[in-house]
């Protein structure tokens, strides 16, 4: 027997090592050897093998009678599968742990114990050997066992964790994948535990989970132990860190949401562990330091190089000496999968009611009844087809999810237990709804979108849709530059999937009435708000914040960052905000601070609010978000671009503001556009084009001004027409004057999508590039390719 590996520690096993450790603990002394140098903290330990397993049942004789309790055996009966499992359990945990295996587990914890201190207490966690394998995740069907302490209490956790190979979700993923009952062993995993009970842990990957963006690292966390983050019973905070300009040296959170964290799981002795409600001063601060956040994403960065793919990563922090620990590391095995090659985009025509809405995973659409369950012993009733719905899940559910349309729970975050499996199966879930299942009744009719954003929707009844399709492997890129319009940051990973030259168009005044929602003077001067209720609504949306000025940058920089983020290093035109006097006096607390005008849209709007008095304060928060967003967040492909600009003079008091708020045009590579929209503009095109390195052509506004027709009446709507021949000589000499100057000509209206010979004219006077909405940019690039070959033969 001595001739077996039994115990061996984490410096002795690496990613060599699965069939005798485990995946998880393979990966952990992998990364304990390894990784250390690069940032990566593991806590110590050591693993009791697979072998040590095989030797507990071949001590007992136990095989025998796990054949019998598998021969003629239906995973899909929920009854039996439980009943079989239960007996399982119970014959491994009864076989006992044979002495020289006791030894040697107690050799080794004396040693782990001389090196932390006589008050170790020990996470003591399964390893199963088909586990954290690139095909399947075998993460969770097993159990782990916290604040262990004394070898007593060891001995029974391991007894304890040989025994959970059998639990019932354990034994139906192995069916599912695959794998014979007997034929996958366990390994044992002792490591110091991690005080995460007193402080945060979570889960992170090295890519968006939801579009498979892999420029990002994403970072969920909660307070107190981890399960309650990866089961899905708390609405995590979340994170974003960008990879290419975190490795290029810049140090600076992306993007973040404040979750709820309502409770947390902590220790309890003896007794195990125990839910714990969250103060509330707590739940509304994050449960990490940007700090620690950038020293997490390092880490992610870190183990994704080494290796060589995208990971699903667990964290911890511990409360005690305040530092954070990586506790697991194994491939990613749902969204990289994903085929590359074809892109499929889920687009709803019509809905009905929304009746619950929540964090979008995945981005189907998928129809169905629904199915309300709130506890495992019902699980029995449920029906393929069914939409199931629950407050939570966890790996005993997962029988029956595997026949579900979709999944709704009250709970969770995008990293829970529901999220990681409905991706693997390719389900729709909608998590964190807070009010599913009290809202949603059994036998409803649904319609589960994921299909809108970030936040996926329940709607009452059938939802009409479409699919559009594209096989991307062969598709080529037209000479002219085919560009996006974006304002909604929650889109920008999705929406970068599809085939174009970077963002012609992104709207800052979407990102401030979506994420910032208050008016910026109303947030540096809230003492000015007339009403109390829109002033404590001010106040509550700073809180955590140390002003309003700094909440405005904060908002407005993470949103625009985004959405450079997601092309990046394509160039990503940003227009400064663009609302009329009536659609920023909307705004919370707007109407304190905007004049009332009869006809905005030729009011006070665009430059000339930059540099006036009554916003030039706001103007400059604008550009604080913006130098934030070049120069702290690396995102130097961010070209800035000014709307409405009626006059010359005007022009240079802009640019000016501009370079005394860091701005300055042609500082560290900064390009400032101007949209080109009012007839003077064209007038005098060679004039602005000395002081502008590009034009983007407005042609809805233009189209306005030339033909004096109000593009919002619609009385006169059958004059309004981008196509007169007076508008299209106004686009071309516009193109032309650019191409005098050697600077961007670009057009950023709906006209070239909705028209195919508005977009051959384009093509024809050679415009730049076309800036389209992400609905009509597949049609549009095809069009335009076979425009340019139609004039490519002409010529």
């Amino acid at each position: 027997m001595t001739a077996r590996a039994l115990v061996l520690d984490f410096g002795r096993i690496g990613r060599d090592d699965v069939a005798l450790v485990g995946g998880k603990n393979a990966s952990l002394g992998e990364m304990y050897q390894h990784l250390s140098e690069a940032g990566v903290r593991v806590p110590g330990g050591f693993a009791i093998t697979a072998e040590a397993y095989r030797h507990v049942l071949d001590a007992a004789g136990a095989v025998p009678a796990l054949e019998s309790v598998f021969a003629d055996f239906d995973p899909d009966d929920v009854t039996q599968l439980a009943e079989r499992a239960a007996r399982a359990r119970q014959i491994v945990y009864d076989a006992g742990l044979p002495d020289d295996l006791v030894a040697e587990i107690r050799t080794a914890y004396r040693a782990l114990r001389e090196r932390y201190g006589d008050d170790l207490r020990l996470a003591v966690r399964s390893s199963a050997t088909a586990e954290d394998l690139p095909d399947a995740s075998f993460a969770g069907q097993h159990e782990t066992f916290l604040d262990v302490a004394g070898e007593e209490e060891l001995l029974d956790a391991v007894r304890k964790c040989f025994a959970s190979i059998f639990t019932d979700r354990g034994v139906h993923y192995r069916h599912r994948q695959g794998y014979g009952q007997l034929e996958v062993a366990l390994s044992v995993g002792v490591m110091k535990m991690v005080r995460s009970d007193l402080a945060s842990s979570g889960v992170m990957f090295t890519l968006d989970t939801e579009s498979g963006f892999r420029d990002v690292v994403f970072v969920t966390g909660s307070y107190g132990l981890g399960e309650y983050v990866v089961q899905g019973s708390v609405d995590p905070d979340e994170f974003y860190v960008h990879k290419p300009t975190y490795q290029a040296g810049y140090r600076a959170v992306l993007r973040r949401r404040l979750g709820q964290k309502a409770i947390r799981l902590v220790t309890a002795g003896a007794s195990g562990t125990r839910d714990e409600s969250v103060p509330e001063p707590e739940r509304r601060r994050f449960c990490l330091a940007d700090g620690e956040v950038l020293e997490l994403a390092g880490a992610a960065v870190a183990i994704e190089r080494y290796y060589g793919q995208p990971m699903d990563i667990e964290w911890a922090k511990d409360g005690v000496d305040g530092l954070t620990y990586i506790v697991q590391a194994r491939p990613e095995t749902a969204t990289s999968q994903a085929p590359v090659t074809t892109l499929r985009r889920y687009v709803v025509d019509a809905h009905g009611e929304s009746i619950v809405a929540g964090r979008a995973v995945g981005d189907h659409i998928a129809i169905g009844p629904a199915r309300v369950i709130t506890d495992t012993s019902h699980l029995s009733e449920f029906r393929p087809g069914e939409v199931l719905v629950s407050e939570t899940t966890t790996p005993d559910w997962e029988p029956v999810m595997k026949t579900a349309a979709a999944v709704v729970t009250d709970r969770g975050g995008r990293t829970c237990h529901a999220a990681i499996v409905a991706r693997e199966l390719g389900l729709p879930a909608v998590v964190g709804t807070d009010v599913g299942t009290g809202t949603i009744k059994d036998g409803d009719l649904v319609s589960v979108s994921c299909a809108e954003g970030e936040t996926g929707h329940v709607y009452r009844g059938e939802v009409t849709y479409h699919v559009d399709e594209l096989d991307l492997s062969d598709m080529l890129r037209p000479r002219t530059k085919i560009m996006l319009n974006l304002g909604n940051p929650a889109l920008a990973f999705h929406t970068a999937l599809l085939p174009n030259d970077g963002v012609g168009l992104a709207r800052m005044e979407f990102i401030i009435s979506e994420s910032v929602k208050a008016h910026p003077l109303a947030l540096l001067h809230p003492d000015r708000i007339a009403d109390p209720g829109e002033r404590a609504e001010v106040a509550e949306l700073v809180s955590g914040h140390a002003d309003g000025a700094a909440f405005f940058v904060e908002r407005l920089s993470e949103g625009v960052g985004t959405i450079a983020a997601a092309f990046y290093p394509k160039p990503v035109v940003v227009r400064m905000s663009d609302f009329k006097t009536n659609e920023y006096a909307g705004l919370l607390g707007g109407s304190a601070f905007e004049p009332h005008e009869d006809n905005p849209m030729l009011g006070f709007r665009g430059a000339s609010r930059y540099a006036h008095p009554a916003y030039e304060e706001g103007f400059e928060l604008e550009c604080r978000a913006m130098r934030r967003v070049r120069e702290e967040m690396g995102l130097t492909n961010v070209i800035l671009m000014l709307p409405f600009v009626r006059r010359l003079e005007e022009a240079d008091l802009v640019l000016a503001r501009m370079a005394q708020h860091g701005l300055e045009r042609g500082r560290d590579g900064l390009e400032i556009y101007a949209m080109c929209e009012i007839p003077n503009n064209v007038v005098l095109v060679d004039q602005f084009a000395a002081r502008f390195d590009g034009f983007s052509i407005g042609s809805n506004d233009l189209t306005q001004l030339t033909l004096g027709v109000d593009r919002d009446s619609g009385i006169v709507a059958f004059d309004y027409d981008e196509r007169d021949p007076g508008v299209k000589r106004m686009i071309q000499l516009a193109v032309e004057g650019c191409r005098r100057h050697g600077i961007h000509s670009g057009i950023c209206g709906q006209a070239p999508s909705d028209y195919p010979d508005m977009a051959e004219f384009l093509v024809e006077i050679g415009i730049d590039s076309m800036s389209l909405n992400p609905d009509s940019i597949l049609r549009t690039t095809r069009a335009v390719l076979d425009l340019e070959e139609r004039l490519q033969q002409a010529w």
